[in-house]
């Protein structure tokens, strides 16, 4: 797949960014969930989803500026095939460059977003985790490749063929139950996935093996 082009004028800066975790581990959700993946976590994020399990990661300030040269160092001499770039919310910022440098080091560019703001960077993958009460840019929702909605009560399937409807044509839906209450939407997905099976489900695997 072609990476798509980042929308001109828009973003500044990204020669640093701020870092709150770099580390390799298996992606455990979504389509590309089992492979081995590096995995930047950027800090700053003005969704806040109640669930999330990384609220550290909120306020930007908090966590040191790096240069985009020094992030990528251990990422290039890693065996990843892909970078996974998450949050937070990585469109807080000018993404350009850092695509740039994973593709220099001949790694697959992977983004994980809420869609919030205006997409920056070349991107192998996008990955579109849209939020009810902070909702996506209307054209994010056409450069997704994965659209993955998090149910965390009976509403959110309503909401998630809502959503489904704006993406397009080949985007690959999944239903994730929030962790917290997997036990009881876990089998209420299973029943929607089998009367509507152009979704799919995602379990964040990686939390059942006990890894980062």
């Amino acid at each position: 797949m072609n990476p798509v082009d980042k929308i001109a004028g828009q973003g500044t800066g990204g020669e640093k960014l701020p870092l709150m975790e770099s580390f390799y581990s298996i992606q455990g959700e979504g389509f590309h969930q089992g492979k081995a993946a590096w995995f930047l976590r950027l800090a700053g994020c003005d969704v806040g989803c109640v669930w999330c399990d990384v609220k550290d990661s909120w306020k930007a300030e908090a966590w040191p500026e790096v240069p985009v040269d020094t992030i990528l160092e251990p990422v290039a001499s890693s065996r990843a095939g892909m970078v996974v770039v998450t949050g937070g919310e990585p469109l807080l910022y000018e993404l350009g460059g850092l695509t740039t440098a994973i593709h220099r080091a001949g790694k697959k560019a992977h983004l994980e977003t809420s869609g919030t703001h205006p997409l920056t960077g070349k991107w192998d993958w996008i990955c579109l985790s849209p939020k009810k009460f902070k909702k996506p840019l209307e054209e994010i929702y056409g450069m997704a490749d994965e659209l993955k909605v998090v149910v965390y009560n009976k509403t959110d399937f309503r909401w998630a063929d809502e959503t489904a409807s704006r993406t397009r044509p080949g985007c690959r839906l999944f239903l994730q139950p929030e962790w917290s209450r997997q036990k009881t939407m876990v089998p209420l997905i299973v029943d929607f996935v089998k009367e509507n099976p152009q979704w799919e489900i995602s379990l964040q695997i990686h939390k059942y093996m006990n890894v980062r």
